[in-house]
């Protein structure tokens, strides 16, 4: 009869062991995650040029809008035509912002309160270009830099724009093409219209 104890002690032991090295060798139960923070976006280069305070590259945060990169710039000129950009736009890295500048205004005269571009002369000689005399209209499919630069409203830097445009997409079609151009905006476009052509 004791032999049966024993044998059933022993038993007991084993397997109270054994539940015991299960316990202690099992790893621990309900340790919480640490969940790491997302990395940051990356800030993005961009290239402001044109009429702002100070020109140059500057790093913006990611998701930043054409706005502020003229505040990062020192903010736009007074010669700025910021009617011309929508500063709600977003950038993109290695961009460039060009800020264009208002073309100048004909003056009224007390005999003429309202100058119109249609009411200009037909040739302008030593107004922008002084070796040079531009006849109108202006064939805007051939024109050069400093013929186009001779219309009112435009100036270097759309000039640049249009030929840049002409030469990525080929002869205008038609003069309305021309407000597919960056910087010619509808008013521009109604200022110049009687002084160009596509030459058809």
């Amino acid at each position: 009869m004791k032999s049966w104890w024993k044998v059933a002690f022993g038993i007991l032991c084993v397997l109270l062991g054994g539940g015991l090295i299960y316990l202690v060798s099992s790893p621990p139960r309900g340790v919480p995650l640490q969940l790491l923070p997302l990395p940051s976006p990356a800030p993005i280069q961009v290239h402001v040029a044109g009429a702002v305070i100070h020109p140059g590259v500057y790093s913006l945060p990611a998701g930043s809008r054409l706005e502020q990169a003229i505040q990062a710039a020192g903010g736009a000129a007074s010669s700025a035509d910021l009617q011309a950009l929508n500063l709600a736009a977003f950038l993109e890295d290695g961009s460039q912002l060009l800020v264009p500048t208002k073309a100048p205004l004909a003056t009224a005269t007390p005999n003429n309160p309202q100058v119109r571009a249609t009411d200009l002369p037909t040739q302008v000689s030593d107004w922008k270009t002084p070796t040079q005399t531009v006849t109108f209209p202006i064939n805007i499919n051939t024109a050069t830099l400093q013929e186009l630069d001779a219309l009112p409203y435009i100036g270097q830097i759309r000039a640049s724009e249009i030929i840049a445009y002409r030469q990525a997409h080929g002869p205008f079609k038609r003069i309305e093409d021309l407000l597919k151009v960056y910087g010619i905006t509808q008013e521009v476009f109604d200022r110049i219209k009687g002084l160009i052509t596509v030459g058809t």
